[in-house]
């Protein structure tokens, strides 16, 4: 029961790892306020947490804006002290040479992988200043700094994500409030099966695993790490 009585935010929270994310600090006893676009998917991330549904929020929101992110922010503070937040917001697309990708691709993968992240830290880093205390986690990807053929505007993207997050610890390194990010390399979810249904999934992680990494960072035990990139 690490997290008994503290909020924490998990936007992408109905998403195959927030989903994890959110269950893993229920099960630890903190009151989750799970962030998506599509309200449909709250109920089945109710289920799941079964008796811990008491404790667990959802917010509907775009935090890809100043405007959601400040509204997710808003609705968790209502709620209690706020510890921490996980963004598990992102997005993958690739497959293609750098000369045959479309033009618009590397503002999608920027939109969707640099900007939550972004305008979270930028609603959130004013209450952890406040109460003297924070933790922030950034899901970023191992493609940051291993990338593949074929994904120049992903791995850029998620390159951009871990630099914004080292940035900012450094902003806010002495003042209670960590930043860190988490490097996972592929994940077994059932959509990346889907996807890659011939691959050696050997290699792949889990997003339970993942998880527990994450509320490592967010824990007391982790007060010492800022500025990480922590590959999973």
């Amino acid at each position: 029961m690490r997290f008994d009585g503290r909020v924490i935010v998990v936007a992408g929270g109905t998403g195959a790892l927030g989903r994890e994310v959110a269950l893993a600090f229920l099960a630890e006893g903190a009151t989750v306020v799970a962030v998506g676009r599509r309200e449909s998917e709250a109920a089945s991330l109710a289920a799941a947490a079964g008796a811990a549904r008491t404790r667990l929020g959802f917010v509907q929101a775009d935090v890809g804006d100043a405007v959601g992110a400040e509204h997710a922010l808003i609705a968790a503070q209502a709620r209690g002290r706020l510890l921490a937040v996980v963004n598990a917001v992102g997005g993958w697309a690739g497959g293609a040479p750098i000369q045959a990708s479309s033009a618009d691709l590397l503002p999608r993968m920027l939109a969707l992988n640099v900007a939550p992240g972004y305008h979270l830290l930028r609603a959130a880093v004013p209450a952890f200043l406040a109460s003297g205390e924070g933790a922030f986690v950034e899901i970023a990807s191992l493609a940051a700094i291993g990338a593949q053929p074929g994904q120049a505007a992903y791995a850029a993207s998620k390159a951009a994500a871990v630099s914004l997050v080292l940035s900012v610890a450094e902003e806010l390194r002495g003042r209670g409030v960590r930043v860190n990010a988490v490097l996972p390399r592929t994940m077994d979810t059932d959509a990346n099966r889907r996807a890659m249904p011939e691959a050696d999934r050997s290699n792949w992680v889990s997003p339970e695993h993942v998880a527990r990494v994450v509320l490592f960072l967010c824990s007391d035990d982790a007060r010492a790490i800022s500025g990480a990139a922590i590959p999973a």
